[in-house]
């Protein structure tokens, strides 16, 4: 439904957040620095070491990836059977992300991915993340769940964005008498 409103001639950027701004330059130094270490290894200790550091490392993840899923799927099979819900934790995600990072050619993110695998560090990890979405959400306004969803917007031809909002209509409007007859089907 739409009400008519003219749609301002000018379109305004939305601003971008810190995480948008600087994540393609973290990409950038991270990979840099990931080269560099593989050409220090390799100067050091010759290119098949290195091969074979990145092969053990894409082995080990695709191993650790696959028993974590398979943790994760039993324990949800067993909180299904139970009619509960899957019991608190990041254990399976993180053990799941240390995997991938694993599996990524390069030496920082080996580490960090032998890193998440040890308990210790996977509960600091865990405890960190919680507090950070529950500082999220206790700043979001009450019923909403902050920056995590944006408003769904309509692009046209043009360029313009429409911003526009769904409607529900549950009875009859107004001037409508509601009978006991449907009007007949026409074809």
């Amino acid at each position: 439904m739409t009400t008519g409103a003219q749609t301002p001639s000018y379109t305004t950027r939305p601003r971008r957040s810190r995480l948008g701004r600087y994540l393609p330059l973290g990409l950038a130094a991270w990979l840099v620095l990931e080269i560099w270490l593989l050409t220090l290894v390799a100067g050091a200790a010759g290119g098949m070491t290195v091969f074979l550091l990145l092969v053990a490392g894409l082995v080990a993840g695709s191993v650790v990836v696959k028993r974590a899923g398979r943790r994760a799927f039993r324990s949800l099979n067993e909180a299904i059977q139970r009619g509960g819900s899957p019991e608190r934790g990041g254990g399976n995600g993180l053990m799941m992300l240390g995997g991938l990072l694993l599996m990524i050619p390069g030496l920082v993110s080996d580490v960090l991915g032998l890193l998440l695998l040890l308990p210790p560090v996977q509960k600091t990890v865990s405890r960190l993340v919680e507090r950070a979405v529950d500082r999220g959400l206790r700043a979001a306004a009450p019923g909403t769940l902050g920056n995590a969803f944006q408003q769904a917007r309509m692009h046209r031809p043009d360029g313009k964005v429409v911003q526009g909002e769904v409607i529900r209509h549950d009875g009859p409007e107004r001037g409508d008498e509601p009978s006991g007859e449907r009007p007949p089907l026409t074809r």
